[in-house]
């Protein structure tokens, strides 16, 4: 998800779903350490709960990381333990570390010393030959030793060689049974399934078996998605706000960040595909897309796009 839940991402994503946790993209130990951190940790209150996902495999860089990561008002801290970039795994973290467990153990227990909120790991079912269930359950085992209690399983293996990130995501077949048995057989554990979800009929399903599902690019590419979560995963009777609503409510947000100096296109890119299924939904795209990126763009170009929506889903109040 680099590149795509970025701050505005989450901000937009919030106005959707009251409850469902949010994640950032995964951000470097290494980067947060040599660069600016308030750059890099920003973030709007409104986004909470919100968790920061880092890389690493230092354990005194991850436990400052987590630190910096409290401090700056996140919920969670994450572990990624399944990213298989070249870049990721050149300098030894990203699900290369599914090899060593201890490793991964020891950073998770110096995170845990360093900050009060909880630390999770998100790993794969395995990596290259190492893809028996025995090898996830060896590796969930001793890391849970070391205090983490919650692990967000993408269903597929990576292959460290052969196959591209994008590859990785689509081409291994995904193993669910994977981790509803890691569920039965490590039940204090939260176990939260991720990869391939694309419907509510299949997270359904998938809750049987596990305590939570995470949406990647499917929530992204289709962020209405996410507008029944409160109600069917949280309980929260309140009405679901149309999309029309949802960018009413992101207008103040936009007047703010385009008086700081943000461009519109960094915040609309995000919002092309609400309209995801719906009639209009390509004009929708087409007019963001050409003139969110000019110079002088600002709210009244998300409007216009909403002019190309007229009389859907309740637009005309906002058009």
């Amino acid at each position: 998800m680099m590149g795509l839940t970025t701050r505005h991402a989450r901000y937009f994503l919030r106005l959707i779903t009251r409850h469902t946790w949010l994640y950032t993209e995964m951000v470097t130990t290494e980067a947060l350490l040599r660069a600016n951190p308030g750059h890099l940790l920003r973030h709007h209150p409104r986004e909470r709960p919100v968790a920061l996902q880092v890389g690493g495999n230092e354990p005194a860089a991850l436990a400052r990381c987590a630190a910096l990561g409290q401090e700056q008002g996140f919920d969670e801290i994450n572990l990624n333990v399944g990213c298989p970039s070249d870049r990721v795994q050149s300098a030894r973290f990203g699900a290369c570390l599914m090899a060593q467990p201890d490793v991964v153990a020891a950073g998770v227990r110096a995170m845990l010393q360093a900050c009060d909120i909880p630390v999770t790991v998100k790993t794969r079912i395995g990596i290259d030959h190492m893809d028996e269930y025995s090898d996830l359950a060896r590796f969930v085992e001793r890391v849970a030793r070391a205090g983490c209690t919650t692990f967000i399983v993408h269903a597929r293996k990576a292959w460290l060689r052969g196959l591209s990130p994008r590859e990785n995501r689509d081409v291994p077949p995904l193993r669910y049974e994977s981790v509803y048995r890691l569920k039965r057989e490590f039940p204090a554990l939260e176990i939260i399934l991720n990869g391939g979800v694309r419907s509510w009929p299949e997270i359904r399903a998938h809750l049987h078996h596990v305590d939570g599902v995470m949406l990647g690019r499917a929530a992204y590419h289709d962020p209405y998605l996410l507008a029944s979560a409160d109600r069917l995963c949280f309980a929260d009777a309140r009405p679901i706000p149309s999309r029309g609503q949802v960018i009413e409510a992101l207008m103040p947000y936009v007047r703010e960040e385009l008086a700081r100096g943000t461009r519109l296109h960094h915040i609309s890119r995000h919002l092309l595909g609400l309209f995801q299924g719906r009639a209009g939904a390509r004009r929708w795209r087409r007019y963001l897309s050409r003139h969110a990126c000019l110079a002088d763009a600002d709210e009244h170009v998300i409007r216009a796009a909403l002019s190309q929506l007229a009389n859907t889903d309740g637009m005309r109040a906002v058009a």
